[in-house]
């Protein structure tokens, strides 16, 4: 018997026939014999309408109110599974995150999580209740309702499992896993049965959408097992776990087991790309020393992370350089707030921000004792006549910026270049994309 925890999204739970079928999918994995516990998100919209209410009494809605005001969809579609599951003749409660034990710190509306106290959800599966938690919602140390930010659930989801020592973390969404691509923009992208959680990390901070990236961190600290999942179908997902899983697991004869796997695996996982990307440039910068620095501090002072920088000189002979930052939309905005603020101490001529362009990503396990793979990129989006704007690289991803128009274009040629491609089309939630 295992202990599971199973997060269902929003799409999953959006109306009254989709939470009856999460119930019959809870008593099933009960009647398996498995303890469980569930996570759940809003109902479909539920989040973006209360949003929408509040922005129509107030412009700048209080973070405290709007917070208060955000956690009450979680609990409508926690208490309606209850009902759902109690009329399957199964006993369930529902819990709101404060209930559950999240404790957080007071960051309204992205709020990181302290500590869980798991006590009441131990005691009632101990009991043998189905305890049906509210995702993406915790407390503050004075009991203050907050909110864990978009893709919360997941967190919730992965930080109880860490509590309770779960033997799987189960994320049920509207996708049958992750994919070597976004299925949307590239139609032959492969479901991947298994990524380690530095590949996922990656993925998920540059462009895939399908799990919460702080989920993934937390996983990775506590050694959960992730397996994403479809919650309208009996697919084996994607696994994400640092060490190989049994063949039984993986349920797939066409995956080679650990002692069949081929001495050299493919060196990149997946492509993936983000639209919410702006280049911010600092021209007629004084080649001299410190200049450079100060300027990374106030966009440090400004924004989390700088992700992508370059560098070039305006003229040999000027002495001067031009800076190119590529951030998230927002966070470029705020960085060139901040620097416009500093100008004359700086000392620069001017400031550029473009929001026409996007970030294509590879990422792979591999990647790090392969310096061909950068070649290759570069190859391949040449041949195509891809723009790169800007390049950055860690030890499992390489990054590039070019312009918005050819953003998809250069995700599947990406894909091509490095043999990923699928011989069938693939199909997201059972239609084809």
């Amino acid at each position: 018997m295992a202990l599971i925890v199973q997060k269902y999204g929003g799409s999953s739970v959006a109306d009254s026939d989709r939470l009856q079928m999460v119930a019959r999918r809870i008593v099933a994995t009960r009647e398996a014999g498995h303890d469980v516990a569930i996570v759940v998100s809003a109902m479909g919209d539920t989040t973006d309408e209360l949003l929408q209410l509040a922005l129509g009494v107030s412009t700048v809605p209080p973070a405290r109110e709007l917070d208060m005001l955000l956690t009450a969809g979680e609990r409508i579609s926690t208490s309606l599974l209850a009902m759902a599951l109690q009329e399957l003749g199964q006993d369930a409660a529902s819990f709101t995150g404060v209930q559950a034990g999240m404790r957080t710190d007071e960051a309204f509306g992205d709020a990181r999580i302290l500590e869980v106290q798991p006590s009441r959800i131990e005691t009632a599966i101990a009991a043998g209740t189905i305890p049906i938690i509210a995702g993406f919602q915790g407390g503050s140390a004075d009991d203050g309702e907050t909110t864990l930010g978009r893709g919360g659930s997941d967190t919730t989801a992965v930080a109880l499992a860490a509590a309770l020592g779960a033997d799987i973390c189960e994320i049920c969404t509207d996708v049958d896993g992750l994919y070597t691509a976004d299925p949307r923009v590239v139609p032959h992208a492969r479901r991947l049965p298994q990524l380690t959680t530095e590949e996922a990390l990656e993925l998920t901070a540059h462009g895939a959408r399908v799990l919460h990236r702080r989920s993934v961190e937390i996983a990775r600290r506590h050694d959960v097992t992730l397996r994403v999942r479809s919650s309208f179908g009996d697919g084996a997902g994607t696994w994400v776990i640092d060490h190989p899983l049994a063949a039984e697991l993986i349920s797939e004869p066409t995956i080679a087991t650990p002692e069949e796997a081929p001495v050299e695996q493919s060196i990149v996982s997946g492509v993936t790309h983000t639209d919410d990307q702006s280049m911010l440039t600092v021209v007629g910068v004084p080649d001299v020393p410190g200049t450079a620095a100060a300027i990374f501090a106030v966009i440090t002072g400004a924004v989390a992370t700088v992700d992508m920088v370059g560098q070039t000189h305006t003229s040999a002979d000027t002495g001067l350089i031009d800076f190119s930052f590529a951030l998230p939309g927002e966070d470029a905005t705020r960085a060139a707030k901040a620097l416009q603020r500093e100008q004359e101490r700086l000392g620069f001529r001017t400031l550029t921000l473009t929001d026409d362009v996007g970030k294509v990503s590879i990422v792979g396990d591999g990647m790090r004792s392969t310096p061909q793979v950068s070649a290759q990129l570069f190859e391949a989006l040449s041949e195509e006549g891809v723009t790169v704007h800007l390049i950055a690289q860690s030890e499992i991803r390489l990054s590039v910026v070019v312009p918005m128009a050819q953003l998809e274009h250069a995700t599947r040629v990406l894909h091509r270049a490095f043999g990923l491609d699928a011989a069938e089309v693939a199909t997201v939630a059972g239609v084809a994309a």
